[in-house]
């Protein structure tokens, strides 16, 4: 345990039993310009954690070298949110699961779960400056790698419900949570269930990226960060105004349990469902999930289109020509003009125009 001398520069604390990652760690913060104390167990780090309060703490899950299945950290965690509510604290682990990054960032208070088979400094050092400024982290710390993954388009025609759930090809999920943890955890769960994932982590953001895809579904946060009002604002419900639109059913997974928050979320009537991240449920996130999917079909100006409809009706408000939105999709150009003949008709509209803006809502 070592304790540095300055009283002038924020404390961090360290709780890590392995050597290497104590270095790695101790060595961007003190260039953050954070005094360090190193723990290696839950005895040193009570010490610690009664000695003085701390602005960060960073702790590893498993404080048992020769026991994996050793869970000291989230003890740790505990004693922080108890005796030092006022520190940010980072769980740090090599084996994280969704269930667990839920516990952590519910139960225990925790900022964010960090993986480190995929660590990486520079999204570290983010975290830690945006926390010493107060700002919200910004990083999808266990999002899998596929989420950001484009894979093949679907074959041509519409899917039914059974088959909607089963397909091997992925569709678009927009995720909008300006909160890093569950930005992953959501990541992860969506993937599940074979979806292409874009994230985002505020409304400007996130209604440009509406501007340009096709969504098969929406999960949003109600308060996202604002740069005119970071801790008071409903950006979200403004989003859901936009994905009702569009006529993409939507999942809210919110902070707020105010009825009257609620009740405006439930006036758009894409909305799937609603629920409170302190109660969050995995299985019934799912199921709002699997619903959301299926219900996708039968929502909005858009709900009678197939899915390669859909496609071809992104490439053309993309401003594709016949031939590129061709090539892109690997069909023939007469194909995409009977697709564009029946995209027409569903729309009730007789022009290319026009159907961009029914698209862009």
């Amino acid at each position: 345990m070592k304790f540095a001398a300055s009283p002038q520069l924020p404390r961090a604390l360290v709780v890590e039993d392995d050597p290497s990652w104590q270095q790695i760690l101790v060595e961007i913060l003190t260039d953050e310009g954070l005094e360090v104390d190193l723990a290696d167990s839950l005895a040193t780090t009570a010490a610690c954690i009664g000695f003085q309060p701390y602005r960060l703490a960073v702790i590893d899950l498993s404080l048992g070298r020769e026991d994996h299945r050793n869970q000291d950290g989230l003890r740790v965690l505990e004693t922080i949110r108890r005796q030092d509510p006022a520190c940010t604290a980072l769980l740090l682990t090599g084996y994280a699961t969704v269930e667990l990054a839920v516990q952590v960032l519910t139960v225990y208070g925790a900022l964010t779960c960090l993986r480190k088979e995929t660590f990486r400094r520079s999204e570290f050092r983010r975290i830690v400056r945006e926390t010493l400024t107060g700002a919200r982290a910004g990083l999808a710390s266990i999002q899998p790698s596929a989420a950001e993954t484009v894979l093949a388009t679907k074959p041509d025609g519409a899917l039914d419900d059974d088959s909607l759930l089963a397909d091997d090809s992925r569709r678009l999920a927009l995720l909008v949570e300006d909160d890093a943890g569950w930005r992953s955890v959501l990541a992860e769960l969506l993937s599940e269930r074979n979806l292409e994932i874009h994230t985002s982590r505020s409304y400007g953001e996130a209604l440009g990226m509406l501007r340009h895809h096709v969504y098969a579904l929406a999960v949003v946060d109600l308060t996202l960060a604002s740069s005119v009002a970071p801790f008071d604002n409903t950006d979200g419900l403004r989003l859901l105004e936009s994905t009702d639109r569009a006529g993409i059913p939507a999942i809210v997974v919110s902070g707020s349990a105010w009825p009257a928050d609620v009740d405006k979320a439930f006036e758009r009537r894409a909305i799937v469902g609603y629920l409170e991240k302190r109660a969050f449920d995995r299985q019934a996130f799912l199921r709002l999930v699997d619903r959301a999917l299926v219900a996708v079909m039968h929502f909005g100006p858009l709900g009678d289109l197939t899915d390669r409809e859909r496609e071809v009706l992104e490439l053309l408000g993309q401003g594709l020509s016949n031939r590129e939105i061709a090539e892109t999709l690997v069909i023939s150009e007469n194909t995409v003009k009977r697709h564009l003949k029946a995209i027409f008709a569903k729309l009730e509209v007789n022009n290319r125009a026009a159907a961009v803006a029914r698209l862009l809502g």
